[in-house]
């Protein structure tokens, strides 16, 4: 088979089809916890100095649960973005795709705000208008993939509890 033939192209744009379907799950997954890694940079030093010297709400979980529980909220974040990713040429796609990076943005700005600089009050203001985005992100994402919409919901019950935390500690320590 002479090299740059035709059979060569069929061969790589069928290699390109194949790792795209897999290769991007995978890579909206990625982002996620990327995303969610470089949050625990500013929130892991932080932890057993600031965060541990502040009053905290009832209800208040341990440290060790945020890492389980964000690690598979992120997971199912991005393979909802990867549905929406999917659907975004269908009538209220690109909306509900737009507005997974518009949350995304929040979510990546909430911890370097609240723990890398010890701002509780800025970084409610963050998370109120995240649940906001949340709520806008599933209500456009049920219009083009009920699966994408059902997935972010744990991820909003989540993020309305870290309201609450977010809120108490605001309270509690001004």
């Amino acid at each position: 088979m002479a090299v740059g033939g035709e059979g060569s192209a069929t061969q790589f744009v069928v290699i390109r089809m194949a790792a795209r379907k897999w290769v991007t799950p995978f890579g909206f997954v990625l982002l996620t916890n990327v995303v969610g890694g470089l949050g625990a940079l500013a929130t892991t030093p932080n932890i057993p100095t600031w965060y541990a010297g502040l009053r905290k709400p009832a209800g208040t979980p341990p440290p060790w649960v945020f890492g389980p529980v964000w690690t598979t909220l992120y997971l199912l974040m991005g393979v909802a973005a990867w549905l929406l990713y999917e659907a975004r040429k269908q009538p209220g796609g690109r909306l509900a795709f737009g507005l997974f990076w518009v949350q995304l943005v929040l979510n990546g700005a909430w911890s370097p705000v609240f723990f890398g600089l010890h701002q509780p009050a800025w970084g409610l203001a963050i998370i109120l208008i995240m649940d906001l985005a949340v709520i806008a992100w599933i209500a456009a994402s049920w219009r083009v993939s009920k699966l994408a919409a059902l997935l972010v919901m744990p991820y909003l019950g989540w993020i309305l509890y870290a309201s609450y935390l977010n809120y108490g500690i605001w309270s509690l320590n001004r």
